[in-house]
């Protein structure tokens, strides 16, 4: 991987990149305290081998600046990422994002759907009516404190943040100790989670979530492929059946032992699902 960045609108951009030849692929990284390197680095190389791969850090994430004013939202990034495609000069690109970049990743398709040529949304946000847990979560998101609290707790201990990469495992057993190592530091930066509360304050309402794509999953015309793991807590294997059931064409993809994080959890499965979709 090559790591390099773009200025746009005053903000430094930075973004990793590979492959010399084939279309190209956009890899957009979840929220909390995610990046292009930790979404991506295990995958990102395999991909790169038949396609010219990009994987942007949103901003507040990752290597990118980490402005206080910045509007975190799926909007904002949306045109942060359409604007990204035009100063390196790509057209159309296939858009493959995990979570939150899974409902970046379907915004794209709706707003802008000439830039998009095939779609891998995996365990994607904005496929849920409400979050599990759904008044707590409100609750939570109007506390700062206890968010903050939370981050204190895991700056403290290498072993908490192992903790905390269970929920999102299906298999502890299947956490690497370099992503251990790799979250740990995140954790450990400025700023760290800060741009996701501010996009959870904006997101979680009292009664639903904000970004709820499920009603407009029809219009999408891009050749679509959901890839979940059907054990994720965070966001259930159902929302994905239904959103595949809403979407012309569309097949589903589902990893057997796998929580909310597929490509760190069973690489090699899901590199060879998203080559399959892609050569096609």
């Amino acid at each position: 991987m090559r790591s390099d960045h773009l200025f746009i609108g005053g903000l430094r951009v930075h973004y990793f990149h590979a492959g010399k030849a084939g279309c190209c692929v956009i890899l957009l990284h979840g929220g909390g305290l995610d990046s292009a390197r930790l979404s991506w680095s295990s995958v990102l190389p395999a991909l790169a081998q038949s396609h010219r791969v990009f994987a942007p850090d949103l901003p507040g994430y990752g290597e990118s600046d980490r402005p206080a004013d910045f509007e975190h939202t799926i909007e904002s990034y949306g045109r942060l990422i359409t604007t990204f495609m035009d100063m390196l000069g790509i057209q159309r690109a296939s858009f493959c994002g995990v979570s939150m970049g899974g409902a970046l990743a379907l915004h794209i398709a709706l707003a802008y759907p000439q830039r998009v040529l095939r779609l891998i949304p995996v365990s994607s946000y904005g496929l849920q009516r409400k979050a599990p847990a759904h008044l707590l979560s409100y609750l939570f998101t109007r506390m700062p404190i206890l968010t903050c609290t939370t981050y204190a707790m895991l700056r403290r201990s290498r072993a908490w943040t192992r903790a905390s990469l269970s929920a999102i495992f299906a298999d502890p057993a299947h956490i690497p100790e370099d992503l251990v190592d790799d979250v740990f530091n995140e954790i450990c930066k400025p700023g760290a989670g800060e741009a996701f509360m501010a996009f959870q304050r904006h997101e979680v309402m009292p009664d639903r979530l904000r970004t709820n794509y499920l009603d407009q999953l029809s219009r999408i015309n891009a050749s679509t492929c959901f890839i979940h793991g059907d054990c994720d807590r965070l966001v259930p294997i159902a929302c994905a059946r239904e959103a595949s059931r809403r979407v012309t064409g569309a097949r589903l993809y589902e990893m057997r032992r796998c929580g909310h994080w597929p490509q760190r959890e069973l690489p090699a499965k899901f590199c060879a699902a998203v080559q399959e979709f892609l050569d096609q």
